[in-house]
């Protein structure tokens, strides 16, 4: 039962295909693969979470500090799009994103090594990824201050600029805006490796869940992130993959590229995060 989804995930093949691999009929594929990928996605409590101890906390920043001295970051934050086949029902073209294919837009933050450590699953391919995260727990959280009082995600252009969200600059004019920018998106980058990386070992995300019950498609999701999260922890290396899912990796990791508000780089409300960080941090590395 195992090996039978294993080998769904790393091909993305059709059922009736995956269940010649051991002999069994399409319905019996689809039974086993359910079953199983339920039970991993249970196990999302013990691989997926984020930090939540001050040594685990420190860890985590020293991490993202390492890549570009960017300071107080404990997590990555960006959505990536997981193709499906029309969900049917009465509202299916609210699954259709810009690209006009049927996805799921999935949130995720990571960690500096790749590990996935809060993902969301239940918003359907039109969403934005500021109303993701807007309607999101983590952000219920980071507002809570849970982490932290200092502590804070970066993300990209598309999310509005909070204290505890800090996103690039659109206009930069001074070496220490420049210098904040690279490092922002240096300190951000292993968001997108993520999310390729994942695509790489589990096929079936980047070529298509073609399952048609919504709760299996989340399941499947949640499943492939705990499965990414014991493959880094174990240290296995990243699988070559063919053309194909190369372009379909690429395809959906760009649909959402400046597709948000463009803020503004003023010295307000949730902005003096980011000016004090740039004065008082950036201003000084020169």
């Amino acid at each position: 039962m195992v090996l039978l989804t294993l080998r769904y995930l790393a091909t993305g093949s059709i059922l009736q295909v995956v269940g010649d691999f051991i002999n069994v009929d399409k319905a019996t594929a689809s039974r086993v693969i359910t079953k199983v990928i339920r039970s991993i996605a249970r196990l999302h409590p013990q691989f997926i979470k984020m930090p939540s101890t001050p040594q685990e906390l420190n860890n985590v920043k020293q991490g993202f500090f390492n890549i570009s001295r960017f300071p107080r970051c404990i997590g990555a934050l960006d959505c990536s799009h997981i193709k499906i086949i029309s969900p049917g029902g009465q509202n299916p073209e609210i699954f259709r994103n810009r690209k006009l294919f049927f996805s799921f837009n999935i949130q995720a933050v990571c960690d500096s090594t790749l590990k996935v450590q809060d993902i969301v699953c239940r918003w359907p391919g039109s969403s934005h990824d500021s109303t993701i995260f807007k309607n999101s727990r983590l952000r219920a959280r980071m507002e809570n201050r849970e982490f932290g009082e200092d502590s804070i995600l970066l993300g990209d252009s598309g999310y509005a600029v909070k204290k505890y969200l800090i996103t690039p600059l659109q206009n930069p004019q001074t070496r220490a805006e420049h210098l904040f920018n690279e490092s922002q998106i240096r300190t951000r980058n292993p968001i997108e490796r993520c999310f390729g990386v994942i695509k790489r070992r589990f096929p079936v995300l980047a070529i298509g869940i073609r399952c048609k019950h919504s709760k299996s498609r989340s399941h499947c999701m949640v499943a492939c992130s705990v499965l990414h999260n014991i493959a880094c922890m174990m240290n296995e290396p990243e699988l070559e993959v063919t053309a194909e899912i190369e372009a379909a990796i690429e395809f959906a990791n760009g649909i959402n590229l400046d597709l948000g508000p463009q803020w503004g780089n003023g010295v307000t409300g949730n902005n003096i995060v980011r000016f004090n960080l740039i004065n008082e941090y950036f201003l000084r590395l020169l």
